[in-house]
């Protein structure tokens, strides 16, 4: 691995069976980042993606979202630093919605957490708590996206771009089909 790129940047994609200590961990990250990012933050912080659906298996990385009233701000800031995130500018994230942050595990191999830092208002906001209410609420739906998530980690794992870009039709389908959630 060069120095420039870290060894989570090239993590491959594996999916785990449900742990439930992923919501102890995402508790504990949740609350610290509240205090973090007090003074920006106007929805609060939500665990979603897999891990926050109970009994799915996943990557073993914890997603967090945080709506802001100004994401480049947080950027700026040091307190996610300081508290061990990596910044993932949006040139290599390709998701101008959102500033992404990395949290590595303790070994720094491997991503413990992620935390997508979202404008107050945004439709992504809502859709990601729509697709993880979707889940929470449906177990035939949870087994199709768990299904299609280890298809995906057995053919195209070690390319995490191609393993999220083969869960936007199934996102897409849950969404359309989700009623409005809450924002």
């Amino acid at each position: 691995m060069t120095p420039d790129i870290p060894a989570w940047a090239r993590e491959r994609a594996e999916v785990r069976p449900h742990d439930p200590q992923w919501s102890v961990r995402a508790r504990a990250e949740r609350t610290h980042l509240a205090d973090l990012l007090a003074p920006w933050l106007v929805d609060g912080v939500e665990h979603v993606g897999s891990t926050a659906v109970p009994g799915l298996a996943a990557k073993p990385v914890v997603d967090l979202m945080a709506s802001v009233t100004d994401p480049d701000a947080v950027v700026t800031g040091a307190a996610l630093a300081e508290a061990g995130w990596s910044y993932v500018p949006p040139e290599l994230d390709g998701r101008p919605w959102r500033r992404f942050f990395v949290k590595p595990d303790a070994s720094g191999q491997r991503r413990a957490a992620h935390l997508h830092v979202i404008q107050a208002g945004h439709p992504r906001w809502t859709d990601q708590l729509r697709f993880r209410d979707a889940l929470r609420g449906d177990a035939r739906l949870a087994r199709e996206y768990e299904d299609l998530k280890r298809r995906l980690s057995a053919n195209s794992g070690h390319d995490r771009e191609a393993y999220t870009e083969g869960k936007t039709a199934f996102v897409a389908r849950v969404l359309d089909a989700a009623p409005p959630g809450r924002s």
